[in-house]
C-alpha cells in the first residue's frame, strides 16, 4: 500500500490542506501545534472511521466548523482506491456523516454509506485492519517504547496475539475444562441406577411385552364383539329412522291433504263465480246486439232519406256533407234568379206604367227614341206578356227554393242524426268485441280451472288413499329394537374401552422401560465413548502444551534476525555495534562486548530509540508476513526522535538509515527537527497562521 493524496478539510487547524506523497521516505517538518500529527489523524479516521482512545471525534474536527472530511488517495498492487470519509455536527454530537462515504477503485464505486462494506474492502486490499495498523504500521508518538516498557509476561502475552500463539493457550485451557466435564459426566453415568441396573429392567420389559401380547388378543375380540354390536345398531336404526321417516312422511300427507281441500274449496267457489260472470256476460252481449240491430234500421232509415233527396247510395260522411253544401250553393243560384226575375218584373211593370201614361208620340223609355203609335202599342203588349211569363217564372222559382230548403232541412237533419249513430254504431262495435273477448277468456279460464279443480281432486283422492296405509305399529316396534341394540353396543364398547385403556397404560409402561433401557444403554455406551475422549484430550493437551513453546522460540528466531538486520541498518558503521538477544518473552536485550545482556532500562535514551525502532520494525514484518504473507510495505512515524541530540549525530543516522531503508516502499515521518528530514525524499513543510495550517512542499 502507497498513499499517494490525503486531503483534508476542516481537520483540526487544516481548513482545507492537500499533503502529496511519494514513493520513499516522505517527512512532514514543523513546529509543535502547527497540524502535522493532524495528517496522520486523518489517514487512520479515512481508513478505519474509528476514534484513538476516545469516545468522541472532537479532537478531529476544527473547533468553528459543522463538518469535515477527508479524502485519501492510495496505489495497491498496480491500482489506484480513493477513500472519502466525513464527519458532521448536530447540536452538540458530532457523528460520522454516511452519505459522505464512498470507496472507489479506478473511479468505480465498490463500497459506501457503511463502515463495515469499506472496512471488509480495505482489509481486501491492503491486508490491513485496525489494530494491526495502530501497532505495527503507524508508531505513534509516545507509544513507540511502550513494548520495551511492558513487564514480560504481558508483552509475552500481547505478541502471541499477534502471532496466533495465544490460541494455543486458550485452546489448552479449553480443553482442561472440556476434560473436567466429561470426567464429571462419567463418575455420574456409573452411579445411575438405570445403567446398574440394566438387567433387571431387561426382565421387566420381557413381562410387560407378554402381557401387552395378550391384551392385544383379547382387545381384537373385543374389538369384533363391538363391531358386530355397531352392525346391529346400524340396522335397527335404519329401520327406525326409516319408519321415523314414513311418519315425517305421512304427517307432511295430513298436512298436504288439508292444503288440498282449502283448495279444493277454493276452486270449487272459483268455478261457481266464473260461471255467474259467464252468464252475466252473455246477457250483457245479447242486449248489447239487440242495440246494434235498432241502431242499424235506424242508419238504414236515415239513408234512404238520402236516396229520396237524390242522393247516390253507398256514400261516406264526407260525401255527404259535400252533397248537402251542393243545397246551399242551389239554393243561392234559385234566390239569385228569383231575384233577378223579380227585379226585371218591378222595371218592366214601371216601363209598361209610363207607356200608358205616355202621349201619342211619346219617347221609349230604354233609348228614348220617339215611339209610334202601333210601334207603342206592341212593345206595351210584349212587356204586359213578358212580365206575365216573368210572374209565373218567378213563383215556379219560390216553389222550387221552398221545396229545395225543406229537402235540405231534411237531409241536413238526417245527417246529423246519422253522424250520431254512426258513432254511437262504431262504440256499440268495439264494445260487443270487447265483451265477446271478455266472454272468450272467461270461458278459458273456466275450462283451464275446470281442469285444475279435477287434477286437485285426484290428488287428493291419491294423498288420502296413501294416509290409510300407513301403520303406528311398525314405528313402536322399532324403537323398541334399537333401544335393546343400543344396550348391547354400549357394553361391548364399554368393555373395548376399559381393554383399550388398559392397553394404553400398558404400552406407556413398556415405552417408559424401553425408554429407559435405551437410555441406559446410551449412558453406557456415552460412558464408554467418555473414557476414550478423555484419554484423546489428555494427548491433545499435552501436545498443546509442548507445540506454543516450540512456535514461539521459531518466530523468536525470526525476529531476533529482523530487528538485528534492521538495527545493524541504523547504527551503521560509525558507532559501536548493538547485538540484541531476545529471549521467550519476546523481551530484547543488548549483549555488551563482554558477553552481559544489558536491559533495557540500562541503556542510554539514544539506544532505546533505536532498539525501540528496530523492535518495531522487525516485529511488523514478522507479523504481517504472518498475517498476509507479504512484508510491511509502508512505514508511518510521528516523532521518531524521541531522546534523540543532533550533537552526537543520532538523529542524522536514524534520518540516513530510514532513508537507506529500501526494503519499505514508503515511509511517512512527521518530526519537529529539520535535520531528521535533510534525508528524506520528499519534504514537506507545515506552518501555522492565524490559527490555520498552511504547506509548502520543499522538495
Amino acid at each position: 500500500m502507497k498513499i499517494d493524496i490525503v486531503q483534508l478539510e476542516n481537520i483540526r487547524s487544516h481548513t482545507k490542506s492537500t499533503v502529496p506523497f511519494t514513493r520513499g521516505f516522505n517527512c512532514i517538518v514543523g513546529g509543535v501545534g502547527c497540524g502535522k500529527s493532524s495528517v496522520l489523524y486523518a489517514i487512520d479516521f479515512a481508513l478505519f472511521g474509528d476514534t484513538i482512545g476516545r469516545k468522541s471525534f472532537d479532537y478531529l474536527m476544527r473547533e468553528d466548523a459543522d463538518f469535515c472530511r477527508v479524502t485519501l488517495q492510495f496505489s495497491q498492487n498496480g491500482r489506484i482506491y480513493k477513500l472519502i470519509r466525513g464527519l458532521k455536527r448536530k447540536g452538540k454530537s458530532l457523528n460520522q456523516d454516511s452519505e459522505q462515504l464512498k470507496l472507489y477503485e479506478d473511479e468505480k464505486l465498490v463500497a459506501s454509506m457503511k463502515n463495515e462494506a469499506v472496512a471488509e474492502q480495505i482489509k481486501t486490499i491492503t491486508g490491513l485492519d485496525r489494530d494491526l495498523y495502530r501497532e505495527i504500521v503507524w508508531f505513534r508518538q509516545e507509544h513507540l517504547k511502550e513494548l520495551l516498557d511492558a513487564k514480560p509476561r504481558d508483552r509475552q502475552i500481547r505478541i502471541d496475539e499477534f502471532f496466533g500463539l495465544a490460541e494455543y493457550e486458550a485452546a489448552w485451557s479449553s480443553i482442561a475444562q472440556y476434560q473436567r466435564d466429561f470426567e464429571t459426566e462419567k463418575r455420574v453415568y456409573e452411579k445411575d441406577p438405570d445403567v446398574c441396573s440394566l438387567e433387571k429392567l431387561s426382565a421387566e420389559y420381557n413381562r410387560a411385552s407378554e402381557d401387552f401380547t395378550n391384551l392385544v388378543m383379547a382387545l381384537e375380540t373385543s374389538t369384533q364383539r363391538l363391531t358386530n354390536a355397531k352392525s346391529a345398531l346400524d340396522e335397527t336404526d335404519l329401520r327406525l329412522k326409516r319408519s321415523e321417516e314414513k311418519k315425517l312422511a305421512i304427517e307432511e300427507l295430513k298436512r298436504k291433504e288439508a292444503r288440498l281441500n282449502a283448495n279444493y274449496t277454493n276452486m270449487t267457489q272459483t268455478s261457481n263465480s266464473l260461471t255467474e260472470r259467464i252468464e252475466g256476460k252473455k246477457t250483457i252481449l245479447d242486449n248489447l246486439l239487440q242495440r246494434q240491430t235498432s241502431l242499424g234500421n235506424q242508419i238504414k232509415q236515415y239513408l234512404s232519406i238520402f236516396e229520396q233527396a237524390g242522393i247516390p247510395k253507398d256514400q261516406s260522411l264526407d260525401q255527404l256533407r259535400v252533397y248537402i253544401l251542393g243545397f246551399d250553393d242551389k239554393l243561392s243560384q234559385l234566390r239569385a234568379e228569383q231575384e233577378t226575375a223579380s227585379q226585371n218584373l218591378l222595371q218592366d211593370q214601371k216601363r209598361a206604367e209610363t207607356l200608358s201614361k205616355s202621349s201619342k208620340d211619346s219617347q221609349c223609355p230604354v233609348c228614348s227614341q220617339p215611339l209610334m203609335g202601333a210601334y207603342k202599342t206592341d212593345l206595351l203588349k210584349n212587356i204586359t206578356q213578358t212580365n206575365l211569363d216573368r210572374e209565373k217564372t218567378i213563383n215556379h222559382l219560390r216553389i222550387e227554393v221552398a221545396t229545395l230548403q225543406k229537402t235540405k232541412t231534411t237531409v241536413s237533419q238526417a245527417y246529423g242524426d246519422l253522424q250520431t249513430n254512426l258513432t254511437r254504431n262504431t262504440d256499440l262495435v268495439a264494445r260487443i268485441v270487447e265483451e265477446q273477448d271478455n266472454l272468450k277468456n272467461l270461458l278459458a279460464e273456466q275450462e283451464v280451472h275446470q281442469h285444475l279443480e279435477a287434477a286437485q281432486y285426484t290428488e287428493l283422492q291419491t294423498c288420502q288413499a296413501q294416509i290409510a296405509q300407513f301403520d303406528i305399529s311398525e314405528l313402536q316396534a322399532a324403537k323398541d329394537q334399537k333401544d335393546q341394540t343400543l344396550k348391547q353396543y354400549y357394553a361391548a364398547e364399554l368393555d373395548l374401552r376399559t381393554k383399550a385403556n388398559r392397553k394404553s397404560d400398558l404400552n406407556l409402561h413398556l415405552q417408559e422401560i424401553k425408554d429407559r433401557l435405551e437410555i441406559a444403554q446410551q449412558k453406557l455406551d456415552r460412558s464408554e465413548k467418555i473414557s476414550r475422549i478423555i484419554e484423546l484430550l489428555s494427548a491433545i493437551r499435552d501436545a498443546y502444551r509442548s507445540i506454543q513453546p516450540k512456535l514461539r522460540r521459531e518466530f523468536v528466531k525470526v525476529l531476533h534476525s529482523f530487528v538485528q538486520q534492521v538495527i545493524d541498518s541504523l547504527v551503521g558503521g560509525e558507532t559501536p555495534m548493538l547485538n540484541v538477544v531476545i529471549d521467550e518473552t519476546y523481551t530484547p536485550y543488548v549483549k555488551s562486548e563482554a558477553g552481559v545482556n544489558r536491559e533495557v532500562n540500562n541503556l542510554s535514551g539514544g539506544e532505546r530509540t533505536l532498539l525501540a525502532f528496530a523492535y518495531r520494525m522487525g516485529l511488523g514484518q514478522l507479523i504481517l508476513q504472518s498475517h498476509t504473507g507479504q512484508g510491511l510495505s509502508m512505514l508511518v512515524l510521528d516523532e521518531p526522535t524521541e531522546n534523540l541530540g543532533s550533537e552526537d549525530g543520532s538523529i542524522e543516522r536514524l534520518a540516513d538509515a530510514i532513508g537507506k531503508f529500501r526494503a519499505i516502499e514508503q515511509i511517512i515521518a512527521v518530526t519537529h527537527s529539520e535535520a531528521f528530514a535533510v534525508t528524506a525524499d520528499h519534504v514537506i513543510s507545515i506552518a501555522k497562521e492565524a490559527n490555520t495550517s498552511k504547506l509548502s512542499i520543499e522538495r
